[in-house]
């Protein structure tokens, strides 16, 4: 024997999902105006203290120029940087988040730096263009990088890095690869060193606010040659944001010596000026 469902039992079933559904919508949503609220706060908080930090503390300070450097030492190196850390508050280098990293950060002071004008103006150090290891005769700029870079190891040891050219194995036409290559030395050191400082404040970083400090360091003397402060700041993802926040950081100081990959060789290299190709 079938027996049939009461009408008014499944209107007042209906009517119970349907109320539910909208309390889970009217929790959510509470929710979710809760969160913009508390994030409107901190964004403002982290604007006005990115804009503040902008004012007063990033920038370059430069003491004293050097010319014809052949070669420096990187105390540092700016390391790889894994997926986690793009989205970590804490991470210590977000403030150079797109710097190239391990033989790529090498390479930005070996390589010549080319002009990327598309009317092919002439890099000057008010207008800067982009790093590649190949001279690129057909570029009205071949500004050379230095011609030897130590970098220092765990053990106390240094390596030498130069640019090389190597056949390509695997090339059946002869291809020749342009490559950094490093090997342990015992020559003298060179005398002046690039290195630097990575901020962490807690409740700064709370609010997304990072920065780092780039020396650039007279060994014998001890004496700081220039410094370079740089402050990023990048807000919080919203629910369901899969963007990166410390790659769409806003930085300062802006402007061409201070955009894309290169930008500690962009400021080193206004302090230790490389010598001239002979």
């Amino acid at each position: 024997m079938q027996t049939r469902a009461n009408p008014s039992f499944i209107v007042l079933r209906s009517g119970l999902g349907l109320l539910l559904l909208a309390l889970l919508a009217g929790c959510s949503s509470s929710a979710e105006r809760a969160w913009w609220a508390a994030d409107k706060v901190r964004m403002d908080k982290g604007r006005a203290i990115f804009q503040e930090k902008c004012k007063t503390d990033a920038g370059e300070k430069i003491y004293r120029k050097v010319e014809e450097v052949e070669g420096i030492v990187l105390l540092k190196v700016r390391e790889w940087r894994s997926e986690v850390q793009w989205f970590d508050k804490m991470w210590p280098g977000a403030a150079f988040a797109r710097e190239s990293h391990n033989n790529g950060y090498i390479e930005n002071f070996l390589g010549y730096e080319h002009s990327g004008s598309p009317e092919r103006k002439p890099v000057t150090q008010e207008y800067r263009g982009y790093i590649n290891l190949e001279y690129n005769p057909k570029n009205p700029s071949n500004a050379p990088g230095y011609r030897f870079v130590d970098v220092m190891q765990a053990d106390g040891g240094r390596l030498r890095y130069t640019i090389v050219k190597r056949p390509r194995p695997t090339s059946q036409i002869g291809w020749i690869d342009t490559l950094i290559e490093g090997k342990p030395t015992t020559a003298p050191a060179p005398r002046y060193a690039v290195t630097f400082e990575d901020h962490v404040d807690p409740a700064l970083r709370e609010l997304w606010l990072a920065s780092s400090t780039v020396k650039v360091i007279d060994l014998q003397t001890q004496e700081v040659l220039g410094e370079l402060k740089r402050w990023a700041w990048a807000y919080e993802p919203a629910p369901g944001d899969d963007s990166i926040p410390w790659g769409r950081s806003r930085v300062c100081p802006q402007g061409d010596n201070y955009s894309g990959n290169a930008v500690t060789r962009m400021f080193v290299d206004r302090i230790l000026i490389p010598k001239k190709a002979q």
